[in-house]
């Protein structure tokens, strides 16, 4: 059976896109520590980040530096810091999290409760930073 990020791959479940291309997808945590709060995958189901292939991984790691200097564009912050963590959900992701400050980026803090209407604002005003040439 597919995990929940295949299931958003494939348009089963929807998402707030950041970012997409024929191989990876960049879509807002639900459960955010921060506004603009992205995770970024490999369309390819893969639990471990470093089990990956070689290109893969590499195009994981420059697809997420476009989402987060479009990301950047777009949110107030002092960075985009990246996380791996991956105890969440067995497919390889990547967090970009827009912050100020390394307690920022601490994941035992309360997640924000963001409305659909924020939400879809952040990740519309993110794709279109990202699509800009």
């Amino acid at each position: 059976m597919p995990g929940i990020f295949s299931r958003i791959v494939a348009g089963e479940i929807p998402c707030y896109k950041v970012a997409e291309d024929e191989n990876y997808l960049a879509f807002l945590d639900i459960n955010p520590l921060a506004v603009g709060h992205t995770l970024v995958i490999p369309k390819k189901e893969v639990d471990y980040l470093f089990d990956l292939d070689d290109p893969t991984y590499n195009g994981l790691m420059s697809f997420s530096k476009k989402v987060a200097v479009a990301l950047k564009k777009v949110i107030d912050c002092k960075r985009i810091s990246v996380v791996v963590l991956g105890f969440e959900v067995p497919h390889a992701h990547i967090h970009l999290i827009p912050s100020n400050n390394e307690s920022d980026i601490n994941f035992s803090r309360p997640k924000l409760k963001l409305d659909g209407e924020t939400m879809k604002k952040t990740a519309d005003k993110a794709l279109e930073s990202f699509n800009k040439p």
